[in-house]
C-alpha cells in the first residue's frame, strides 16, 4: 500500500487542482468526440452521398481543424485560456446539434468545416493553461497524464461511437454535443483564467522582433523542433493510413488490424503512468532520440512481417516509442514558448498533426504501391533521421530555453 501511494505521488502528486479540472475537461471532451469518427459512414449510409463526396466533406473538417488550431492559439493569448475554451466548446456543441438535424449535403459540408475549427481551437488553450498553472518541475508528469487522458478518452469514444451509430446517427451527434457541453460546464465552474498579463519577454534581447504569431513562424530553433515532431507524426500516422493496406496485402482480415490497434491503445492506457519515473534521469533530447529510434525499429520490422504475431510484436515496439516521446515532446514545446506567446506557439506546434495526416497517406500510398514492403525501410530510415536530428538539436534548444528563463527573471530583478 505504501509503495502504491509513493508511486501515485511520483506520478501525479503535487499537481494543482486547476490542472485536474482541465484534465477532466479534456477527458470528457475526448470521450465525447466520437461523431466525427463515423462522419464518412453517416454521409454514405444515412445521406446517400457517394464515397468521393464523403471524402471531400471529411477533408473539409481537416481543413477547418488547421484553421482552428491557429485561431485558438491567437485567441487564447488575447482573450484568455478560459474564454477560448468556453467559446470553442459552446460553438462546437451547437454545431453538432445542428448536424444532427441537417439533411442537405452542402450545409453538412459547411457545418463539418466549422466543427473542425471549433474542435481544434481548445488544444492550444488547454496546453497553455496547463503550463500556466503547473510548476516546471511537474510539467513532465502533467503532460504524461494529459497524453494518457487523451488516449483513454479516444478509446471510450471509439466504443461509444460504434454502439450509438448502430442505434441512431441523430443520437450520435446529440450525445457528442451533450458531452461537449459537459466539458464546458466543468470549465465554467472550476477553471479560472490562468493567463497572466505581463511585459513581453520575447523582445529583441531574446527573439529580435516584436511578438506575435509571426514570431513562432520565424523562430528557427522552434521550427526545427516542429519539423522533427512532424516526422514523428508521419511515423505515427502509418498505423491508421498505410498499415491497414499492408496488412490486407498480407492476407490479414480487418479484425487483425483492429487487434493491432487495440493492443497499442491498451499498452498506453496501462503503461503510460509509469513513464515519468523511467525517463526522469535522462535529457529530453536523449529520450526523444531513443523513442523515435524505437518507432523506426517497430515500423522497419514490418518489412519482413507477413503474419499477425510479427505485426503485434512490432506494435509493442513502436507504441513504447510513442509512450516515451509524449512527455518530453510536450515539455520542450512548452519550454521554447515565451509566456506571452504560449498559446500561439502551441497552435503552430499542433499544425504538425493535420499536416502529417495529409502527407502520410498521400506519399505513403505512392511509396507502398511502388516499393511494396520496402516502404517500411523508408519509414524506418525517416525515424532514424529524426532521432539523429533530436541529438543534434538538443544543445541549441537547451541554450534557447536558458535564454528565455534569464529574460523572464530579469524583469523581476529590475522590479525589486
Amino acid at each position: 500500500m505504501h509503495g502504491l501511494r509513493r508511486w501515485w505521488d511520483d506520478t501525479a502528486g503535487g499537481l494543482p487542482a486547476t490542472f485536474w479540472y482541465l484534465w477532466s475537461g479534456l477527458l470528457i471532451n475526448r470521450a465525447g468526440a466520437f461523431a466525427l469518427l463515423f462522419l464518412s459512414l453517416y454521409l454514405t449510409v444515412a445521406r446517400g452521398a457517394p464515397p468521393s463526396l464523403a471524402g471531400l466533406v471529411v477533408g473539409a473538417y481537416g481543413i477547418g481543424g488547421a484553421a482552428g488550431t491557429l485561431l485558438g492559439g491567437v485567441l487564447a493569448d488575447r482573450w484568455g485560456r478560459r474564454a477560448t475554451l468556453l467559446a470553442a466548446h459552446l460553438v462546437a456543441a451547437g454545431l453538432m446539434a445542428a448536424l444532427a438535424f441537417t439533411t442537405h449535403l452542402a450545409v453538412i459540408a459547411v457545418l463539418a468545416t466549422l466543427v473542425g475549427v471549433a474542435h481544434s481551437m481548445p488544444s492550444p488553450a488547454f496546453v497553455a493553461a496547463i503550463v500556466d498553472v503547473v510548476p516546471e518541475a511537474r510539467r513532465s508528469r502533467a503532460f504524461n497524464l494529459q497524453f494518457w487522458a487523451f488516449n483513454l478518452g479516444m478509446a471510450v469514444a471509439s466504443l461509444l461511437a460504434g454502439i450509438l451509430a448502430e442505434a441512431s446517427f441523430t443520437a450520435l451527434f446529440l450525445v457528442d454535443a451533450a458531452a461537449t457541453l459537459a466539458a464546458a460546464v466543468v470549465i465554467v465552474l472550476k477553471v479560472p483564467e490562468t493567463l497572466t498579463r505581463r511585459p513581453a519577454l520575447t523582445p529583441r534581447a531574446v527573439m529580435g522582433r516584436r511578438p506575435g504569431l509571426h514570431t513562432a513562424l520565424t523562430d528557427r530553433t522552434f521550427l526545427v523542433f516542429v519539423g522533427l515532431t512532424f516526422l514523428l507524426a508521419v511515423l505515427t500516422m502509418q498505423t491508421s493510413t498505410i498499415m491497414p493496406l499492408a496488412m490486407r496485402a498480407d492476407g490479414l482480415r480487418p479484425s487483425a488490424y483492429g487487434l493491432v490497434v487495440a493492443l497499442g491503445g491498451a499498452l498506453i492506457v496501462v503503461g503510460q503512468l509509469f513513464v515519468p519515473r523511467l525517463i526522469e534521469p535522462y535529457r529530453k533530447s536523449t529520450v526523444l532520440a531513443a523513442s523515435t529510434a524505437l518507432m523506426a525499429l517497430g515500423f522497419g520490422t514490418l518489412t519482413v512481417a507477413d503474419g499477425l504475431p510479427l505485426y503485434l510484436g512490432a506494435a509493442v515496439v513502436w507504441t513504447a516509442g510513442q509512450m516515451l516521446a509524449a512527455p518530453p515532446n510536450a515539455q520542450i514545446n512548452a519550454d521554447l514558448a515565451p509566456p506571452e506567446l504560449r498559446a500561439r506557439y502551441q497552435s503552430v506546434f499542433y499544425l504538425t498533426f493535420p499536416a502529417a495526416s495529409f502527407v502520410a497517406p498521400a506519399l505513403g500510398g505512392l511509396s507502398l504501391e511502388h516499393l511494396g514492403e520496402r516502404h517500411w525501410l523508408v519509414v524506418g530510415a525517416l525515424g532514424l533521421l529524426a532521432a539523429a536530428g533530436h541529438l543534434l538539436a538538443g544543445p541549441p534548444r537547451e541554450r534557447r530555453v536558458a535564454a528565455l528563463r534569464a529574460a523572464a527573471v530579469e524583469p523581476v530583478s529590475s522590479a525589486r
